[in-house]
């Protein structure tokens, strides 16, 4: 089975992908697994994707695609895989095409892990973390909080909410993801690959759903 799985920032779409991977066998090709290990080998393209990274920017499309085609043209390309983080935009769909086609390596579905924002912003945008480098725990206002307010259980230091952590990033992050991806979306629906999968509710659950859709 080939897949490409896609959800919003917070959605679970990266637990989803190993699981998948997991039961049924496919080879988890996590985009950015895929960049680090390309300049650990220190390949042309893991070269010219190393200055974004380090900087925390991201690789542009071309070396991104450069780095993905080199996997699926490679003697142990994966004939089973799901993939998670790629693609990001419309360009690189495009080109994903092309080398599937090329190396006859035709997609099964792609799965759009759907989440509700608002959702995802409560559930991402209460966790606190302990700053305390030989702590690090990490509480949510919800669902695991601190059994003092704003004090580490463990360590007693104050709290502190990453900027990632915050609403108003985590809006912004789903703004980007939709601007980014509608066109995806569209892109994939217009093949007839495009499943939706509802993303609320537990892990399990959400798993279950998932490989139940995907084997009808």
């Amino acid at each position: 089975m080939r897949l490409i799985l896609i959800g919003p920032p917070g959605s679970g779409k990266g637990t989803q992908a190993k699981l998948l991977s997991e039961n049924l066998r496919l080879f988890h090709f996590a985009t950015g697994d895929v960049l680090r290990e390309a300049i650990e080998k220190d390949t042309s393209e893991g070269r010219k994707a190393k200055p974004f990274m380090t900087a925390g920017q991201l690789v542009p499309d071309a070396i991104v695609n450069e780095i993905v085609a080199a996997q699926f043209r490679g003697s142990d390309k994966p004939r089973d895989f799901v993939l998670d983080g790629y693609p990001r935009t419309i360009a690189q769909a495009i080109a994903l095409d092309h080398v599937l086609a090329e190396q006859s390596l035709g997609l099964d579905a792609v799965v759009f892990l759907n989440g509700d924002d608002e959702e995802i912003v409560r559930r991402l945008g209460n966790r606190w973390t302990c700053p305390n480098t030989m702590c690090n725990a990490v509480y949510h206002a919800l669902f695991k909080p601190a059994k003092v307010a704003g004090k580490c259980d463990l360590c007693q230091t104050p709290l502190y909410q990453r900027d990632d952590d915050k609403p108003a990033t985590i809006r912004k992050r789903l703004q980007v993801f939709h601007e980014c991806h509608d066109a995806i979306l569209r892109h994939y629906r217009d093949q007839n690959l495009l499943i939706e999968v509802c993303g609320s509710g537990d892990i399990e659950a959400i798993h279950a759903k998932l490989v139940n859709t995907l084997r009808v």
